[in-house]
């Protein structure tokens, strides 16, 4: 862990720059709960979430904040903060001897694992650390903070990151197979799932494996698994996706051991992850299953993330998504908002993209555009067209920023002011050029950013209720990245009341940290009949 003055402008700067870490918030860990609740506003979930066993970071409202944190440079243009308490004799000893609150972040450059061996990390972060403090505990298990945020108007729970105190940890499940499974999870934000026994294990949050370091700890983590349990994988679960780390290892495995492989759709796992935390596979009545992210690849080898579908009878079935546009660059559009902005946007924006674009970037970009076959339903994709629209964010520092920059805009939304920008008709078609167009349209006007973002969110929420009224659905599940968004949260249930039983993740994050776990549901549940 790095540590430093979270009142010191100038040392945090430094931080920022010697980790490679320029916007991404900092958390604070504070040396008691008396001091936080004297500079940050708690609510009472929140103050039991900090005083917990597992001790996580929660993300809290800055608002009224009173004390002399460098809150700018803690968390960049946010309202909010990731506040901690102490979790460890050693920390509780460095709290109490400091008296202040402190920078309590992970020891590595940014995206890397975190370093768990003494000299490993003196030979990788002396250029960071000014200090060392060392212990004589060995870290079998290195694991990130794991972070935790409750929405402002329902107190909902969304877990960001399962790890720490969270993870590995079984859940208990009832199975009429009696296999060893292995699931392989996502490439971001991985994890691990496995049944050597008769529970399911999930690991610990693992990262992006697009770093080798994370993969090399993806490939420890599995072979431990197994180690500890002395059990080998009949059954091997991958991701659809042929480009993902973890497809192609799982696929490395079932060669090895001879075992079954089964290719599970990313969106399907998001959904089944929901259905099995809840027990919502014997439901006798049909459930409306919501997955928004930002990709995915599809059945029809489009890339999906604005996605409905049907659970019934132990079958899930793409019911309806959002219309198609233009996916551009490949990962790079994750990347750029600015990206998704282009792909939604004619010639009329003309003077907007020569500000985002250089000439000869949009030169390739538009001719891209008329021969491109790639096409997306991304929800992910459009709050990031918002962002670069309102001029929130046009290249994101770190993964999600430009969503989480949007909700940090709107605070208390008056949804009695709020208009949708587009409607579902009885083909269940969800318009997206409409909903961009009419978004626009209020933007060319001068129409405040919050009202826009507050429009553009009221219409997502508006879009989930009336798919499942016009289909009498009574239970929505609800997944993917998408819904780390507190303030859609909020939306949802306000505008549902009593008509609907809402499910979202409550154990796991509902981003792609649950596609191991839903993996293993969907073949346990949804390939009954299925050889592998």
């Amino acid at each position: 862990m790095l540590c430093c003055d979270a009142a010191n402008e100038e040392v945090i700067a430094r931080l920022r720059l010697l980790k490679r870490r320029p916007k991404k918030p900092f958390a604070v860990l504070y040396p008691n709960l008396e001091l936080l609740k004297q500079q940050l506003k708690l609510n009472s979930v929140e103050i039991d979430e900090l005083s917990s066993t597992e001790r996580p970071i929660v993300i809290v409202s800055n608002v009224n904040f009173k004390g002399n944190l460098a809150l700018e440079q803690l968390a960049p243009g946010l309202r909010q903060l990731g506040v901690m308490l102490p979790y460890t004799g050693l920390l509780q000893l460095l709290c109490d001897e400091l008296k202040q609150p402190i920078v309590a972040t992970s020891g590595n450059f940014h995206g890397s694992p975190i370093l768990s061996q003494k000299e490993k990390a003196m030979e990788m972060i002396s250029g960071i650390a000014d200090y060392f403090v060392h212990h004589n505990l060995p870290i079998l298990n290195p694991q990130d903070d794991s972070v935790v945020k409750y929405s402002f108007k329902s107190s909902q729970k969304v877990m960001f990151r399962r790890s720490r105190g969270y993870a590995p940890n079984f859940f208990e499940f009832s199975s009429e197979r009696n296999e060893k499974v292995l699931a392989m999870g996502s490439h971001l934000k991985s994890t691990l799932a496995f049944i050597p026994n008769d529970y399911l294990y999930i690991s610990q949050y693992l990262g992006n494996l697009d770093h080798f370091d994370v993969y090399q700890r993806f490939v420890e983590t599995t072979a431990g698994l197994m180690t500890i349990f002395e059990q080998e994988p009949a059954v091997v679960l991958v991701d659809k996706h042929p480009g993902y780390l973890s497809t192609q290892y799982g696929k490395e495995l079932s060669d090895k051991f001879g075992a079954n492989i089964l290719d599970v759709q990313h969106h399907k796992a998001h959904f089944a992850s929901v259905l099995g935390e809840f027990d919502l596979f014997k439901s006798e009545d049909p459930v409306l299953g919501v997955v928004w992210d930002g990709t995915g690849y599809g059945d029809d080898h489009q890339i999906w993330g604005g996605e409905f579908f049907k659970y019934q009878a132990n079958s899930i079935e793409r019911l309806t998504h959002f219309n198609y546009f233009n996916w551009l660059a490949g990962d790079k559009m994750s990347q750029e908002p600015r990206l998704s902005f282009l792909s939604l946007t004619d010639h009329n924006a003309q003077e907007i993209l020569n500000k985002k674009f250089s000439k000869a970037e949009l030169g390739i970009y538009n001719a891209l555009k008329k021969s491109n076959k790639l096409k997306t339903s991304s929800v992910g994709r459009l709050f990031d067209a918002v962002a670069s629209l309102l001029g929130v964010c046009d290249i994101n520092s770190y993964e999600g920023e430009a969503a989480i920059m949007l909700e940090n805009i709107v605070l208390n939304i008056d949804m009695d002011l709020c208009k949708a920008y587009c409607s579902v008709d009885d083909a269940l078609r969800i318009p997206t050029e409409d909903l961009w167009k009419n978004l626009y349209a209020d933007f060319l006007k001068g129409v405040k950013k919050e009202t826009i973002i507050s429009n553009f969110l009221f219409t997502l929420a508006t879009i989930v209720l009336e798919i499942a009224k016009k289909k009498k659905y009574k239970k929505i599940a609800l997944s993917g990245g998408v819904f780390q968004n507190t303030t859609l949260i909020d939306m949802i249930k306000e505008m549902s009341g009593n008509q609907f039983q809402l499910y979202f993740n409550r154990n796991l994050a509902p981003n792609d940290e649950n596609i191991s776990y839903g993996q293993i549901m969907y073949y346990l549940n949804c390939a009954r009949h299925i050889k592998v």
